[in-house]
């Protein structure tokens, strides 16, 4: 077992690190190029059904189940080739690397993230989030399930966890209580859902983007001291990264609907 540290952050991956609505809706506008809207509304069908009884997309499954009703389509290997060829590094929110750079200069920084063993870690690796966290990824099926391991492989004091899942950090923070900061960027489509927002007691710290953890020092973060603004608190020195920005569809720039 690793030494005990003072605190670790466990970062979320998809709409906190990674604007995966966006990735969702390159895959919408490519199945439908290939293969035609009814064969899209079929697709997403499945997809929705994936989620519901694993609890992550799994776009790569979807593909699996769609291709035993339609065992001749010579197209889907193309879209398989299209997802695991996806850019996914032009889809980084903006200043996410920076983040990442400046939480690690304060504690170990772990990206704790939900998925299938195939496509999720290409889109770690293929996004640069790998490399930025030295390799420091857990993947999981149901990460809220997995808290005694995730205590196992990075014991600490107190963690930081950041995700833009209310339903995970309010999981999350009533098993750890007073041990974890809970961090809810507002960006993706659950962090806007009106139904989730109003069922799901209070995050510790509401941020409107990743990069607002920029402006926050770690005293803050651990103490979850929110009765300042963040322009009041003095900030930490961290190491400088170069800006990395979100760009328009990667894909095909003609293609963007």
């Amino acid at each position: 077992m690793s030494a005990t540290a003072p605190v670790v952050f466990l970062v979320d991956i998809d709409n906190t690190l990674l604007d995966n609505d966006a990735v969702l809706e390159d895959l919408r506008h490519h199945v439908q190029r290939e293969l035609g809207f009814d064969c899209w509304e079929r697709y997403r069908s499945i997809l929705v059904g994936l989620w519901d009884d694993l609890g992550y997309r799994d776009c790569l499954g979807a593909l699996q189940r769609y291709r035993v009703v339609h065992p001749h389509d010579a197209r889907l290997p193309k879209l398989s080739l299209i997802l695991m060829d996806y850019p996914f590094g032009s889809r980084l929110y903006p200043h996410a690397l920076d983040v990442i750079a400046q939480l690690r200069s304060w504690g170990p920084t772990v990206l704790v993230t939900d998925g299938d063993v195939i496509l999720q870690p290409r889109k770690v690796q293929q996004s640069g989030l790998w490399k930025a966290v030295d390799g420091q990824v857990l993947i999981y099926i149901h990460k809220q399930r997995e808290l005694r391991d995730i205590q196992m492989r990075y014991p600490a004091d107190h963690y930081v966890l950041i995700d833009d899942k209310l339903t995970i950090l309010m999981s999350v923070k009533r098993a750890w209580g007073s041990r974890v900061t809970t961090v809810f960027p507002r960006q993706g489509q659950y962090a806007h859902d009106p139904g989730l927002v109003a069922s799901n007691p209070s995050p510790d710290l509401t941020i409107e983007s990743i990069a607002d953890l920029l402006g926050y020092d770690l005293p803050t973060l651990v103490s979850a001291d929110l009765g300042r603004c963040p322009s009041e608190q003095k900030v930490l020195p961290f190491r400088s990264q170069s800006r990395r920005m979100s760009t328009t569809s990667p894909l095909s720039r003609s293609e963007q609907s």
